[in-house]
């Protein structure tokens, strides 16, 4: 599991994504997100733009990312 840290309150799920490197663009983001294939805390999420904050789970594609503070 990668671990994320943050630099502010929150990482939108998109920047996330690309942050892990599990994407290469943030509209490769927007399309798996929107396709449904991404889970924030075992719920799929289809908004780009959610905000994840410590503690939050995503899930794609096999990886997980764990956001810390």
């Amino acid at each position: 599991m990668q671990e994320i840290k943050l630099r502010e309150e929150y990482i939108k799920l998109g920047q996330a994504l690309k942050a892990a490197g599990l994407v290469e663009s943030g509209a490769d983001a927007k399309i798996e997100i929107i396709d449904g294939k991404v889970k924030v805390n075992e719920k799929v999420e289809y908004q780009r733009g959610k905000k994840l904050y410590d503690g939050d789970v995503v899930e794609f594609n096999g990886d997980q990312i764990r956001i810390k503070k």
